[in-house]
């Protein structure tokens, strides 16, 4: 057991994520590119706990985390701005989904 409880890391990098992710997501240059393709990854998911914003929002805050230090400084601010950009797009889809709720109840 103590084993098992110092090797954690190894287990989630060897594990497969709960959101099916395109190849090299966080290596792309366009933070617009990198939020849509999180959040699409999250909406198609089925074995997400939170919400499609939630899901993408803890993949990409995973990620500069465990990458600390050795993350580029540009990446990283890349990734940063993917972030911001992550919200705006959550923040439109729920705009648009309340406006589509507002015009059903009619």
């Amino acid at each position: 057991m103590e084993e098992r409880t110092r090797r954690w890391v190894a287990e989630v990098k060897h594990s497969p994520p709960a959101l099916a992710l395109q190849p090299g997501v966080f290596t792309w240059g366009d933070p617009v590119q990198i939020a849509e393709s999180l959040l699409f990854s999250a909406q198609s998911s089925r074995q997400r706990k939170r919400t499609a914003y939630g899901s993408a929002m803890s993949m990409l805050c995973l990620y500069i985390n465990r990458a600390g230090r050795t993350l580029d400084p540009g990446q990283r601010q890349i990734l940063e701005q993917a972030k911001r950009e992550l919200k705006r797009l959550a923040k439109k889809a729920e705009t648009s989904q309340g406006a589509l709720k507002a015009r059903t109840k009619r």
